[in-house]
């Protein structure tokens, strides 16, 4: 992996992958899937394009777009499209190399992609993002579609965004298909699609607290820290508020909101933010206009909320990648949190993650918890899968039924981690299994063993 120097965020998620795979029994009990490493970590494909468009004076700009299509061996190219100033190949290789493992770990027929743009859409007018997405989608529409390659949203691409894709790709391309998920729900959309990854941490986290405590506790009366505020932390703080829990911080790119007293956030006030949302503003804009808000929260400029948050029992991740250091895990403990699972992608440093594990297997039962991403945050996906089997059969399924699903695929998640970390990892008496190394194990083996059937590699004999 020394060929990607000038890529730090590929080159952590795959350190990160391969050290686990290393350190647990898995090439002892399978060596020959040790060949798959060099294969499963280049891309198949990798679509980069510049994007031309005009602004509403009708000034010219470009832009580039990529589309990474990792790998297909357990079915289409699956993951999704973000529009950030900080999009490069490095962030998309990344996320396209974790997508693999964690849409394996659903248990459906989905590979794992990533793509994107540099484009801001922030402070841009609905017909300037028109004109972006049409532009964009005429270069990307080569190169997807329902059986080869399926996007969804993700940071900067909502409904509106993905609408604007689907109609530019139905208009070149001449056929109504689900090649983009998160459709609006009376064109091809799933009922539940966007709290899914939000409901499904929660979920995911609701069976670690029954194992750990041995049925014993729950959500109920629990101090819950979240980052974020978009729609995986908005829906993660509302599941854990019908759960009985108290949600005590939310917060963007310009600091965190943090809750002063009891109370902490109601349904009203996640409501009122995921209206500012909307709107692309920010939160201390909502802070400053409202005096309710300031009499119950403390706006912490250009801070995360981990080291400001007092007594803490769950920690939810739920913003962008590496968003806890070492020192704020140190502080996470130091606070009394026991479980920590993270609602965005690689939402920790290599450094964080080597302090919960540590904990965990110094303190056992009592240590901190730690839910990686490809396996805690997979509800998205998840439901992106059964809108793409929806869109398959032209059916809709009930809100009812669609988180049922979701709900049972994060249970089957957690005992595949679980055991699957039983069956390779020695564990002390009373330690609690590494739910990080469960998901690597079990995703990459999964993987793996699909693209040697493949003959994507192949054992040589001695």
């Amino acid at each position: 992996m020394s060929n990607y120097p000038a890529e730090p965020e590929f080159q952590q998620a795959y350190s990160e992958l391969v050290s686990t795979l290393k350190a647990s029994k898995l090439f002892q009990v399978h060596p020959e899937l040790e060949n798959c490493l060099p294969v499963v970590s280049v891309p198949e494909r990798i679509i980069q394009f510049r994007v031309v468009w005009e602004d509403d004076k009708g000034e010219l700009h470009v832009n580039t777009g990529y589309r990474v299509q990792f790998n297909s061996a357990l079915g289409p190219y699956k993951g999704g499209l973000r529009f950030h100033p900080t999009v490069n190949l490095s962030i998309l290789k990344f996320l396209g190399f974790e997508q693999i493992f964690k849409n394996a770990l659903t248990g459906l027929s989905m590979g794992g992609g990533k793509g994107g743009s540099d484009f801001d859409p922030k402070g841009k007018s609905d017909s300037e993002i028109r004109r972006f997405c049409y532009a964009f989608m005429k270069e990307l529409s080569r190169h997807i579609g329902g059986f080869t390659d399926v996007p969804a949203g993700d940071i900067g691409v909502g409904g509106r965004e993905v609408g604007y894709m689907f109609g530019a790709y139905k208009s070149y391309r001449n056929q109504w298909e689900g090649v983009l998920t998160g459709k609006g729900e009376t064109w091809g959309g799933s009922l539940i699609r966007p709290e899914a990854t939000g409901y499904g941490l929660v979920y995911y986290v609701q069976h670690m607290i029954a194992y750990a405590s041995g049925g014993k506790e729950s959500f109920a009366g629990k101090r819950v820290a979240i980052s974020g505020s978009g729609n995986v932390a908005q829906f993660a703080a509302l599941k854990a508020l019908e759960l009985g829990a108290t949600v005590i911080s939310l917060s963007d790119s310009k600091g965190a909101l943090v809750a002063t007293g009891e109370q902490g956030f109601t349904e009203a006030d996640i409501a009122q933010i995921a209206q500012l949302k909307l709107e692309r503003k920010y939160l201390p804009e909502l802070h400053q206009a409202e005096e309710c808000l300031q009499s119950r929260f403390k706006w912490i400029p250009g801070a995360r909320p981990w080291t400001h948050v007092g007594k803490v029992d769950i920690a939810l991740p739920s913003a962008t990648q590496n968003e806890v250091n070492a020192e704020e895990a140190k502080a996470l403990i130091a606070a009394g949190c026991k479980y920590l699972a993270e609602g965005s992608n690689m939402g920790s440093t290599q450094e964080a993650i080597d302090v919960y594990e540590a904990d965990r297997a110094e303190k056992k039962q009592n240590g901190l918890w730690y839910g990686p991403a490809k396996a805690a945050n997979c509800g998205g996906v998840a439901v992106s899968g059964l809108e793409m089997a929806q869109n398959s059969m032209r059916i809709r399924w009930t809100a009812e039924q669609v988180d049922k699903e979701l709900a049972g695929i994060m249970e089957r998640c957690f005992w595949d981690c679980l055991n699957t970390a039983k069956e390779y990892f020695d564990l002390a008496e009373g330690e609690l299994p590494s739910l990080v190394g469960g998901a690597n194990v079990s995703g990459f083996a999964k993987v793996a063993k699909a693209m040697h059937d493949h003959g994507d590699w192949w054992s040589v004999k001695a």
